[in-house]
C-alpha cells in the first residue's frame, strides 16, 4: 500500500484553496467583472488569473522544488518528485453568471499518484478534502459516498451535455437514472458526500479532475475515465459511489 499523505500537507492545501476562494469572492457577482475568451473559446476572468497567481506564489514560496501545473499559466518544473495541480476556478461559466456552484480545485501528486485533493466551494462555504490514508472530510466532518446500488435509484449529474453522443441522455433515462446538471467540481463533491451517486464529465482536462481520485477513494467511491482507465489524463471522468460504476461503464458506448 502507498504511504499515507502527510496530514500537515492536507491542512496546508485546504488553507491555500480557501485563500484562493476568498480572493475570487471579490469579483463574484460584481458589475465590474470582465470576461475574456481564451484561444479555445472558454471564458477566463481576472479572478481566475489572480487565484492561480496567489496559489503559485504561495506554493513556490513554501515548496520551491515542487512542480506546478495549472490551467492559466505555464508549467513550472520541479525536482522534488511532487507536483501541485491547480484549477483556480472550476466552473468559470457558473462564476460569470453569478451561480454559486463554482469551485477552486487543488491537488498534490507524488510518485504514488494523487496524495491530497481539495474541492473548495467558496460561495457555499463548503470544502471537501481528502488525503491518501487520511479519510475524506467535508467542513471537518467525515464524508462518505451513498449506499445506492441500482441505476434506477441513482442520481447522475454532469457539467453539461456538450460532447455527449446522440442517444446518450436517452440511455440514462432508459436505465432509470435521475439526471441532473449539478456539475464541475461541485458534482464530484456531491458524490463524495453521498448526495448523488455519480458525476460524469464527457470532456475534461487534468486540472478539472486532479483532486477527485483521492477524494472519492477515501470517501468509499471510485473514479475512472469513461472508458474505465484510472487517472486524470484520459480526457473524461466518471466519479461514483462505486456501486453503480460498472453499470455506467457498460453504458459507455451509448454515453
Amino acid at each position: 500500500m502507498p504511504p499515507a499523505a502527510d496530514p500537515a500537507l492536507l491542512d496546508e492545501a485546504v488553507e491555500l484553496a480557501k485563500a484562493a476562494g476568498d480572493l475570487t469572492l471579490r469579483w463574484f457577482r460584481s458589475v465590474e467583472l470582465a470576461v475574456d475568451s481564451k484561444h479555445d473559446g472558454t471564458p477566463v476572468t481576472e479572478a481566475d488569473k489572480a487565484a492561480e497567481r496567489l496559489l503559485r506564489e504561495e506554493i513556490e514560496g513554501r515548496y520551491p522544488d515542487d512542480a506546478v501545473h495549472g490551467e492559466e499559466e505555464a508549467d513550472k518544473p520541479g525536482t522534488s518528485g511532487r507536483r501541485w495541480i491547480i484549477d483556480p476556478i472550476d466552473g468559470t461559466k457558473a462564476f460569470t453568471h453569478g451561480v454559486p456552484l463554482y469551485s477552486n480545485l487543488l491537488a498534490v501528486e507524488d510518485e504514488q499518484g494523487i496524495a491530497v485533493g481539495v474541492i473548495n466551494l467558496p460561495a457555499l462555504r463548503e470544502v471537501v478534502y481528502a488525503g491518501r490514508g487520511l479519510g475524506c472530510w467535508c467542513n471537518g466532518d467525515p464524508a462518505l459516498v451513498s449506499e445506492v446500488d441500482a441505476l434506477d435509484e441513482a442520481y447522475v449529474t454532469t457539467s453539461g451535455f456538450g460532447g455527449w453522443p446522440s442517444g446518450a441522455l436517452e440511455a440514462l433515462f432508459e436505465a432509470g437514472a435521475r439526471v441532473r446538471t449539478w456539475g464541475d467540481g461541485y458534482g464530484y463533491a456531491l458524490v463524495a458526500t453521498g448526495r448523488v451517486e455519480a458525476m460524469l464529465d464527457s470532456v475534461a482536462s487534468p486540472w478539472d479532475l486532479a483532486p477527485v481520485p483521492v477524494i472519492l477513494e477515501e470517501a468509499g467511491g471510485r473514479f475512472t475515465s469513461l472508458d474505465g482507465k484510472p487517472g486524470i489524463d484520459h480526457g473524461s471522468g466518471l466519479g461514483t459511489n462505486g456501486k453503480v460504476h460498472d453499470a455506467l461503464l457498460e453504458l459507455y458506448p451509448s454515453l
